[in-house]
């Protein structure tokens, strides 16, 4: 017998379907990727420390992580950050540099085409 790869959790796989649906229904290559990175088996997820946002945006970004964002490292710039899921410690230092901290079910009502928005993994 097969073990299952990808998602179990059934809050992520609506989110995934959502995704799926929403990108072909307005043709957003940008929610297609997102919800192909989400599809992965759980070791292939992405984790994104604060270190490596701080590293790769600019002040004012937009920034898609399609997975954990983990507080280790330090935030200086104001950023908005939609992820699939936040530790406690990166959502009190995203907080704390007066950034914004929103759910990908958020960013997917607000941008769905996804202008001026940085996907990183």
């Amino acid at each position: 017998m097969v073990k299952r790869t990808g998602p179990t959790n059934p809050i992520l796989k609506q989110l995934i379907q959502d995704l799926r649906e929403k990108s072909f229904e307005i043709n957003s290559n940008f929610l297609r990727d997102i919800a192909e990175k989400l599809n992965k088996p759980r070791r292939q997820r992405v984790e994104v420390n604060l270190s490596h946002i701080e590293r790769h945006t600019k002040k004012n970004e937009k920034v898609v992580v399609p997975g954990v964002v983990l507080g280790f490292g330090e935030l200086t710039k104001p950023i908005t950050i939609s992820a699939w899921r936040f530790s406690g410690p990166a959502e009190e230092k995203i907080k704390k540099s007066k950034g914004k901290v929103m759910s990908i079910q958020e960013l997917m009502e607000k941008d769905p085409k996804g202008t001026k928005v940085k996907i990183l993994c």
